[in-house]
């Protein structure tokens, strides 16, 4: 049976705006014009990655391109319209939530099997968030966080499992939608967290694992006999796709020149300078606009000038914003305006605060008594005004963004050092809150992401102490039932952040997708990670 299809519009700051550059591709329409006829199933799908997958299971993945490989073999207990927002049943039917948004009962699916024969029961929900509490937050944050105050899981019965927590987790419903907490087999959820990173994971996803090198390739097959799909998919029963086979290729002329010269059927990250040589070939871009924090600088206040509050507020006028999009980007980029990008649910558009104003930088800094020293960069105390920035190459114009970030608050006499590390050592310095500022971004589609990234009992990474006024805030959302009046919170805590100069904000992220004249169907998911379910090859 085809559903109704599920097009990927713009839907007023809310969630992710997507645009097709040259054609739009999420529909049965050849890119560059014509009817390509109804779904084809069969056919190998050659994808191109920017970046290597850095572990194949789902809880723990973290980048974009390591979410592009194990969201196709995990299912999740619910999904969200990325149209909407709306969350909607998969692996649960139908689910219920106490008033005090403690309690969440969900009543599964009958009839569905993981990869390796074996039935999805409660059971299978309990061990699988039993399991991630295990992995903890060093190796598994965004799942670890997702489950904050979690008690434990209990089967009423087969096919009904109560999950509690011991204080409101109102981003909880939202949360069983993410691949992170996607549902695993028991052979999976009792291996360590190392032994599940080796690419035999076993879901109940329409893809399962076939071949794993890492830092290489990994290469998925259709899931024979798959009919439980989302409700957000366009289709039943199996997924079109016999395989799945990704490829890390780095450098975006060559995912270009790969999938112009057909030796890729969609490649990420494409380049704006690409979209020429894109459109000669008949293939289109496509983009989203990513929700969640976008990518900025998180001071950690304990550290050098950074210690003091008005080097940090001059930072928010220092940063001419559009220059980076314009400069190192694109068109189908934004300038980001505070600590959550447009798309987020309850994001607040706070551009009269961090609007380009190098004057009022230097005045701050000025009034601070920080004085231009005779290289230009400021000094007091005998202090320089100089601060590092830690940062991976995961995002592809991450070195560039930097660069001209640099030169930017050199203008107003701020020396920034640029300290780029391989994404392993981020991770562990991350952790060890070893930075005097770090660069990242992370993707959800729920104002949450806030807490995970900023709350004190958190991840904490400004490594502060307790904030009140911030704090209560973040607390509140998660108690708060009420979708109208935890967005009121949710915009508040941005401003809060700006208040105590815990982000600098410089870019949103946009997943730029090239797809080849004969890939169909290519479509972003409400994280704005994509889906290869409903994908076909025409023309074979």
């Amino acid at each position: 049976m085809i559903r109704p299809r599920h097009r990927l519009v713009a839907l007023a700051a809310t969630f992710a705006a997507v645009t097709a550059v040259a054609a739009c591709g999420s529909d049965s329409s050849a890119p560059g014009g014509g009817d390509a006829g109804p779904p084809q199933p069969g056919g190998t799908l050659r994808y191109g990655l920017s970046q290597a997958p850095t572990c194949s299971d789902p809880a723990q993945s973290g980048t974009n391109q390591t979410l592009y490989v194990t969201r196709q073999i995990v299912d999740s207990l619910t999904d969200q319209d990325p149209e909407t927002g709306e969350i909607v049943p998969w692996l649960a039917r139908s689910w219920e939530v106490s008033p005090d948004a403690k309690v969440f009962t969900f009543r599964l699916a009958e009839g569905v099997t993981f990869s390796d024969g074996t039935p999805v029961t409660a059971d299978s929900v309990r061990n699988t968030f039993d399991s991630i509490i295990r992995l903890g937050g060093a190796e598994a944050p965004l799942a670890t966080s997702y489950l904050t105050n979690y008690v434990g899981t209990t089967a009423v019965d087969p096919l009904t499992a109560r999950v509690e927590f011991s204080a409101p987790n109102a981003q909880f419903l939202q949360a069983s939608s993410t691949p992170q907490l996607g549902i695993l087999a028991d052979a999976t959820t009792a291996k360590n967290a190392e032994e599940r990173c080796l690419g035999d994971n076993i879901g109940s996803g329409p893809f399962t694992y076939s071949g794993w090198r890492q830092e290489q390739s990994a290469t998925l097959a259709k899931r024979a006999g798959y009919d439980w799909g989302s409700d957000v998919f366009a289709h039943d029963g199996e997924a079109y796709l016999d395989r799945i086979e990704f490829t890390v290729v780095p450098e975006s002329g060559v995912r270009t020149g790969s999938l112009t010269s057909g030796q890729l059927d969609a490649v990420s990250d494409a380049l704006p300078q690409d979209l020429p040589l894109l459109e000669a070939a008949g293939a289109s871009l496509l983009t989203t606009v990513n929700p969640g924090v976008p990518f900025g600088l998180q001071p950690n206040v304990t550290r050098g000038p950074l210690r003091d509050p008005a080097v940090r507020q001059a930072l928010l006028p220092a940063l001419n914003r559009q220059e980076l999009v314009d400069t190192v980007l694109g068109p189908q980029f934004n300038a980001a305006t505070g600590p959550l990008a447009s798309t987020t649910p309850g994001y607040s558009d706070l551009s009269a605060r961090t609007g380009y104003d190098p004057d009022k930088a230097r005045t701050i800094l000025d009034d601070a008594g920080w004085v231009p020293g005779g290289d230009g960069i400021r000094e007091k105390d005998g202090q320089r005004l100089e601060f590092g920035v830690l940062y991976s190459g995961a995002f592809a114009g991450n070195q560039a963004i930097l660069e001209l970030v640099q030169q930017q608050l050199r203008q107003v006499g701020v020396a920034l050092r640029l300290d780029l590390v391989a994404g392993a050592e981020a991770t562990a310095r991350q952790n060890a809150k070893d930075y005097d500022t770090i660069y990242y971004n992370v993707t959800r589609a729920d104002g949450d992401i806030l807490r995970t990234q900023f709350s004190v009992d958190a991840r904490n990474l400004n490594v502060r102490e307790r904030i009140p006024a911030l704090d209560d805030l973040l607390i509140q959302q998660l108690a708060t039932g009420d979708a109208g009046e935890r967005a009121e919170l949710v915009r508040a805590a941005q401003e809060r952040i700006l208040d105590e100069g815990l982000w600098v904000p410089t870019i949103e992220l946009s997943q730029a997708i090239g797809v080849a004249p004969n890939t169909r169907d290519v479509t972003f998911e409400a994280s704005a990670r994509l889906q290869f379910f409903d994908t076909w090859l025409s023309g074979r």
